[in-house]
Parts: C-alpha cells; sequence; structure tokens
C-alpha cells in the first residue's frame, strides 16, 4: 500500500463541536420550558437575565450550530422546522396582503 494513503481505519473523526452551558441551558429549557409555571417570557428572564426578544436572537442564532445540532439532533431539527414555518406563514400573509390591497 502506497504511503500516502489513509486507511479508513487510520482516520480520526473530528470532535463535536461543545456548546457553552449557557447553550446547553437553553437547549434544555427548549425541550422542557412548558414545564415551568407561569409564562414563558417570564421564566426565561427569571432563567437567563434576558428579554424575550434578546432570547430568540440567541436561540435562532443557536439552532443553525453543529454543536447544537450534534447535542440534541431531534429538538433543533424540530425547533429549525417550527421556525422554517413561521416564516413561510409572515411570507404568505405578507404576499397575500399586498395581492388583495
Amino acid at each position: 500500500m502506497a504511503d500516502n494513503v489513509v486507511r479508513i481505519s487510520d482516520a480520526q473523526p473530528h470532535p463535536a463541536p461543545r456548546l457553552s452551558e449557557r447553550d446547553a441551558d437553553i437547549l434544555s429549557f427548549e425541550r422542557q420550558w412548558w414545564k415551568y409555571a407561569g409564562a414563558k417570557e417570564d421564566a426565561i428572564r427569571a432563567l437567563f437575565s434576558m428579554s424575550g426578544t434578546q432570547y430568540y436572537q440567541v436561540l435562532n442564532a443557536l439552532i443553525d450550530t453543529e454543536a447544537a445540532l450534534a447535542h440534541d439532533p431531534m429538538l433543533v431539527k424540530r425547533l429549525r422546522r417550527m421556525r422554517a414555518a413561521r416564516q413561510r406563514g409572515r411570507v404568505t400573509r405578507t404576499w397575500g396582503a399586498e395581492t388583495h390591497g
């Protein structure tokens, strides 16, 4: 076998990117936020010391990362699908308002 050939068994897998503790906590919260008493916005403010707007900006950036996908693939894929559905709904409503106006 040639010296420059890499066998599959010799290849080292790349370690999965790691999430910060805050990012892991955000994903954990999204997985079970309904368990918290009161409104979701109140729980966000109490747990993460940020407004709902800030939280959703962080969450949307987080679910686009490979680290989040590696950490909780089912949750991240569900959150991505939900975001895409909301975006499609906004586009449809905007488009519909322009054609009927």
